[in-house]
């Protein structure tokens, strides 16, 4: 991929708290990536904030004194005439809707979060329609585009797309990957260039197999670590840190990621939950309240870089994903990353056109999956139940069928019976009617 006059690259979702991480990671790189225009497009609720975003990332280029034009927009078509590439990163009905999807779980005695069991279902249910209706839109107006998908549930996002879209360059993309290698290298006190890490699995189901250091297998030091109480390589600032028991995570045998805590620790985690829910709110409402704080810092005009109380909003790594990503593939750079891709026969036990996170090579062709045979037995079942609940739960937000959409929720391993299952998935789809209207017809 070659552009003589530099790249256009569209954000949907614009007006994200993110979106200076993603500022910044182009400004540090545009030495080798140059991005001629960065549009920002969203919706007429999110108005305000584009415009609080727009102006801080225009001052943040401007600050840089590079030459890249920041566009503001609700006209997504207007935006996506000729993009390059296309970044997907909003929430349909915003951090209220995920505050329903916390919850009213939460009433049922079952987990309330936002991309894993009810909340996972109900956040696919109103992005997959969001998100396929745009797929058709680039066809027509960027059909050589590259759509990286960062929108949640994004393993399920990005089974939909391949399944239901005619778009091929495609990739999903999670920043907890990054986060892990990250976390391990200041465990070990060492450069992260120096860590690689065979990850394998699914977004928010992905494992760590074998972890190296300076090309050297350590998969078992860290584990031990891990055993001693030292889990900072694989903890996320969103999700609550209750340590391993010592023998579970040595038998294991390899590294889970922070969202593993909602299966393996399932009685304790919702416990957790319930107590924070009554303290101090949902995390969604948390998180409202750094929005808020951070948008109040957002409009100062003197303020021309990203505020490091961004990270407390969760998002690090975001820029290293996203702008590592699209460079590599506009420099067929053939590194090393975890993309959301078609497996391909990658995981032998998961199905060959189904969408799993896996070490790819970055090429100007797009992620090639680096095979890595069977997954370990003792988590190949889980692993393979969840991308069930994923292919249903992608074919209930296409066809709006209910009972579909309650197979899904049963089928999700965090919700205990059929009972508990249609209790939660009426309630919900009442909350959220305003936003499924494939299920009102």
């Amino acid at each position: 991929m070659t552009r003589k006059h530099g790249l256009k690259i569209v954000a949907i979702g614009g007006g994200s708290s993110y979106t200076p991480e993603l500022v910044e990671g182009f400004i540090k790189r545009y030495d080798h990536l140059p991005v001629r225009e960065l549009w920002l497009v969203d919706i007429p609720e999110g108005k305000e904030k584009l415009n609080i975003v727009g102006n801080l990332a225009k001052r943040m280029v401007n600050k840089a004194g590079l030459p890249i034009r920041i566009h503001l927009t609700l006209d997504r078509q207007q935006a996506l005439q000729g993009a390059d590439f296309v970044i997907t990163q909003f929430r349909v009905g915003g951090l209220r809707a995920r505050a329903l999807d916390e919850k009213i779980p939460l009433r049922y005695g079952v987990i309330g979060q936002e991309t894993n069991g009810p909340g996972g279902l109900f956040k696919g249910l109103r992005t997959i329609p969001v998100i396929l209706d745009i797929c058709k839109e680039m066809e027509t107006l960027c059909p050589d585009a590259w759509l990286i998908n960062f929108t949640n549930p994004a393993g399920m996002v990005t089974e939909a797309i391949l399944r239901y879209s005619p778009l091929t360059k495609v990739a999903g993309l999670c920043n907890i990957p990054v986060g892990m290698k990250m976390s391990v290298a200041q465990m070990l006190q060492v450069e992260p260039e120096r860590i690689h890490i065979d990850f394998a699995g699914l977004n928010h189901m992905v494992f760590g197999l074998n972890v190296y250091l300076d090309g050297q297998n350590i998969t078992g030091q860290i584990i031990d670590r891990i055993a001693q109480g030292d889990t900072s390589g694989i903890r996320a600032k969103n999700i609550i840190d209750l340590g391993w028991e010592k023998e579970f995570i040595k038998a294991l045998g390899i590294l889970p990621c922070p969202y593993h805590r909602y299966y393996f620790q399932t009685e304790k985690m919702l416990a957790e939950e319930q107590e924070q829910a009554r303290k101090t709110g949902t995390r969604a409402e948390v998180v409202q309240k750094v929005e808020a704080e951070l948008f109040e810092k957002y409009k100062d005009p003197k303020l021309a870089a990203k505020p490091p109380e961004l990270e407390q909003r969760g998002g690090a790594y975001y820029s290293d994903a996203a702008c590592n990503l699209i460079d590599s593939i506009y420099h067929d750079r053939k590194d090393i990353q975890t993309v959301n891709v078609k497996n391909q026969g990658a995981i032998a036990s998961i199905p060959h056109d189904s969408a799993v996170e896996i070490n790819c090579v970055i090429t100007a062709s797009g992620p090639k999956p680096i095979a890595i045979g069977d997954l370990p037995i003792p988590v190949r079942g889980l692993v393979q139940q969840i991308k069930s609940f994923e292919r249903v739960a992608a074919e209930a937000a296409v066809t709006g069928n209910y009972h579909t959409a309650l197979l899904a929720m049963t089928i999700n391993p965090l919700v205990p019976s059929d009972s508990a299952a249609k209790k939660i998935l009426d309630e919900m789809l009442k909350a959220h009617q305003k936003y499924l209207p494939q299920f009102q017809q």
